[in-house]
């Protein structure tokens, strides 16, 4: 299984926050289902991130554009395989 990092940056904020919920209700779904590692925002509102977990570059794009921020055009996105470092896990407190 491969990692994809998928930068969701704020396209129009008015729209990212109508459809908040069902962009986090699509999240926990995928998360529920080992689609995703994990998800948050960014501090400064500007966007947030996804690590989805796919086998391939197509299959996470489809995911993220799956999403309803990118569906109904509150965010743009940008897909980038990631490396985890699996190492670091076991370090984690949280």
């Amino acid at each position: 299984m491969n990692y994809y990092a998928v930068f969701l940056p704020m396209k129009d904020e008015e729209k990212s926050t109508q459809y908040r919920d069902a962009h986090l209700t699509y999240l926990e779904k995928l998360y529920a289902q080992g689609q995703i590692l994990t998800y948050g925002r960014f501090s400064d509102g500007s966007g947030g991130l996804v690590v989805y977990k796919a086998p391939d570059l197509e299959t996470a794009q489809k995911l993220a554009a799956g999403d309803p921020f990118i569906t109904m055009g509150a965010r743009d996105m940008e897909v980038k395989e990631w490396v985890l470092n699996e190492s670091t896990l076991n370090h984690f407190s949280v």
